[in-house]
């Protein structure tokens, strides 16, 4: 069963909402340019009022390796993304410093790309169409993929649910396709969910 993400939770309304529809992931994002910002004080604030069963998610650009790891040792987060240029070297680095699972992200622009993620030492691969471009990239590159990943980029109520039946991924991730003027919407998430949850029952 595809698992759902919903990316860039900043407010108590989403984590309550995210409480009553269980996606298997949420996400916070420590990016200091993202308008999805959190500082840790914040992030702790929501995850203490996350349902348990829910892994939080830390999104990070290029940060230091030791404050990703401290993020997770601490329990703020349950799992790092890595969203930046970080290598393979700085994967093997934060393994030094934490056991918790690493998620890396690719833009995906040709097929070379995916060969690159394929080759990640990280637990998961996140295939998206740039940094929060909220574009969609073409399907047709990742038809074949193996390792597990995270479909991001474009995700929408209107489209998920054809993402999961034509490419039946590991999990799907959304941030600006559940919001409206740049905030989340309380509706859309819900209808993101019931679409994913709606091929699987099929």
């Amino acid at each position: 069963m595809t698992k759902i993400k919903l990316c860039g939770l900043t407010r108590i309304s989403e984590i309550e909402t995210a409480n009553r529809l269980s996606p298997e992931y949420i996400g916070f994002v420590f990016a200091p340019k993202s308008s999805r910002y959190l500082t840790p004080q914040k992030a702790m604030e929501l995850k203490q009022r996350l349902n348990p069963q829910i892994k939080a998610v830390g999104v990070f650009v290029n940060e230091m390796v030791e404050t990703v790891a401290d993020f997770l040792n601490r329990g703020l987060i349950d799992l790092a993304q890595l969203h930046g240029e970080e290598s393979e070297e700085y994967i093997k680095q934060l393994r030094k410093f934490t056991n918790q699972s690493i998620i890396k992200a690719f833009c995906i622009k040709e097929e070379r790309d995916i060969a690159d993620a394929e080759q990640s030492t990280a637990d998961y691969i996140l295939l998206d169409s740039g940094a929060g471009t909220g574009r969609v990239f073409d399907w047709n590159l990742i038809q074949n993929i193996k390792k597990p990943y995270f479909l991001a980029g474009g995700l929408e109520p209107d489209n998920v649910e054809d993402a999961v039946k034509r490419l039946h991924p590991y999990a799907v991730d959304v941030s600006s396709g559940i919001e409206t003027g740049g905030v989340k919407d309380l509706d859309k998430i819900a209808a993101f969910v019931a679409a994913v949850r709606k091929e699987e029952e099929t």
